[in-house]
């Protein structure tokens, strides 16, 4: 038997794998153009196990949630109600929003905002966050539990969770309902006569069971508007009090993810419903902070002051595609969709530096290789 040198089964090696890589299918690249075709608010895109991805989001007068399917982030499918509320069984009552789904152990976990059915003070804002589970990202899914997952007292919503070493933390906003905040803005809106006084939203962060029973320790306030007007973040995070829009200042939506050793928390400022929707974010080296706002803030807003045609925009996500570029998935508005919130999708970039950059809003055709 006649043995060939190393040096010629190397040879042989190469020119195998060469051959194989000219047969290999190559990567397809998509190209989308914003908004894309789906009119959700508060979205959230989940990379399923099943290789495919699925959007949920809060819809316009819907009794539960509805989601829409893609394989490649450009083309997207309604696949319906996949989680259905106010049942007589559910805790919930109304006001379904901003959904997220997290895929454990071969389950679908679906956190959610709604009106809770126990008011017995009839307030006004009821809000609390529960969790609904399912064997499939295209559900049905069923809630977990027939209450939320914990009552602080007040309304939250916009739930956002963090998975570490065997730990769940859960990001939520507590509501500007009843929560009047005394601050040099709101003295300076009394002083023109134009509100009593400024309610303001929160952002707070809590260690959760595994299970989603219930919490573990106090929230922690992590992020509230300025109280100074000289503060770098007072002008864009007041722009609904400054416009004149309404009596109300929000620290809400928050999405956390890590980089490089840091915790990366966005998060959404200004009327929800109004052009001046923005979106900064935060810093920390722990998942409960302290976070300190950076100085870029806002990342994203409207651009009509720079002849564009999107405001609104808030209320975001991130996700790493394949590729390994992030992604960051928000909702706006154009002239064309008026008042409805669509859905749209700009890569989001961290420098060698660690300032975060959302390449966006956009309307341009957008390639994702």
């Amino acid at each position: 038997m006649k043995i060939r040198p190393p040096q010629t089964l190397c040879a042989i090696a190469a020119i195998l794998v060469t051959a194989l890589a000219s047969c290999a299918k190559p990567e397809k690249s998509v190209t989308y153009k914003n908004p894309i075709n789906v009119a959700f608010g508060d979205p959230f895109v989940l990379k399923a196990s099943d290789g495919k991805y699925y959007m949920y989001g809060t819809s316009e007068n819907e009794k539960g949630f509805r989601a829409c399917v893609s394989d490649d982030l450009a083309n997207w499918t309604d696949i319906g109600r996949v989680y259905e509320g106010a049942l007589p069984e559910s805790w919930t009552l109304k006001n379904f929003w901003a959904p997220e789904v997290y895929e454990i152990n071969k389950k679908y976990y679906m956190l959610f905002s709604a009106d809770w059915k126990e008011n017995p003070a009839n307030e006004l804002e009821n809000f609390r966050i529960g969790v609904a589970v399912s064997d499939s990202p295209r559900g049905p899914f069923k809630d977990l539990m027939n209450r939320p997952i914990f009552d602080p007292g007040y309304p939250i919503i916009d739930a956002n969770l963090w998975f570490e070493n065997g730990r769940v933390f859960l990001y939520y906003s507590r509501c500007c309902y009843k929560n009047p905040v005394a601050s040099e803005v709101a003295d300076w809106a009394k002083q023109r006569g134009w509100f009593k006084e400024i309610e303001e939203s929160w952002i707070y962060g809590v260690e959760i069971k595994p299970d989603f029973s219930g919490i573990i320790g106090e929230p922690r306030l992590l992020l509230r508007p300025p109280l100074k007007m000289d503060d770098t973040q007072a002008e864009w995070e007041s722009r609904s009090v400054t416009s004149r829009e309404v009596n109300r200042r929000w620290t809400e939506g928050s999405f956390i993810f890590k980089k490089n050793g840091t915790y990366y928390m966005m998060y959404s400022a200004n009327y929800y419903g109004g052009q001046n929707y923005a979106v900064g974010y935060a810093t920390s080296d722990n998942p409960l902070g302290p976070f300190k706002k950076a100085e870029n803030n806002p990342v994203l807003q409207k651009n009509t002051d720079n002849g564009g045609d999107v405001t609104g925009t808030g209320h975001n996500m991130v996700f790493t595609h394949a590729n390994g570029t992030l992604y960051c998935v928000y909702h706006g508005r154009t002239t064309k969709t008026g008042n409805r919130r669509v859905v749209f999708i700009d890569p989001l970039e961290i420098k060698p530096n660690g300032q975060l950059i959302v390449n966006g809003p956009t309307t341009t055709p957008q390639t994702i290789k």
